[in-house]
């Protein structure tokens, strides 16, 4: 993913598009902050980990869209919208509702039967769609299911 991200960005620089190339540079930056913070702990950063930084990228964006539209800073708002756009081109295509309810299914494979086997259902579920769902609405749906 790396490479994708540098070679992306040299098309970029090359079309002129400011914005794109802003964007990437931002997902670069937080992509060594990572590094140096695994680093640190003597960990690496795996395709995972990347895939989850550019989720969480797209959710502090998503809910900045929503403050500046409340505020009617439209300008900021479509600034906001773009970079999504472009951090979500770096993401795997996302589950449709129907795939997440099929992916729930992973309740059995866990054989989680309360609340308290919460954490190994998610663990299942980041474990095989890593980056391609956003973990917050399986999560409300397991707790459903689990009774709590």
């Amino acid at each position: 993913m790396r490479e994708k991200f540098s070679s992306e960005l040299k098309v970029a620089m090359k079309a002129g598009e400011k914005r794109r190339v802003g964007t990437i540079r931002m997902i670069m930056a937080a992509l060594k902050y990572k590094d140096i913070e695994a680093r640190g702990q003597g960990k690496t950063v795996s395709d995972e980990d990347i895939l989850a930084l550019l989720q969480k990228m797209t959710k502090s964006r998503k809910e900045s869209q929503e403050i500046y539209e409340k505020a009617g800073r439209v300008d900021l708002a479509t600034q906001e919208s773009e970079e999504i756009a472009i951090i979500q081109g770096f993401l795997p295509q996302q589950l449709s509702e129907a795939e997440v309810a099929r992916a729930i299914a992973a309740i059995a494979e866990t054989k989680a039967s309360s609340f308290n086997d919460m954490g190994k259902v998610v663990g299942a579920l980041k474990g095989k769609y890593a980056g391609r769902m956003d973990f917050a609405k399986p999560s409300a749906l397991v707790k459903g299911k689990l009774g709590a």
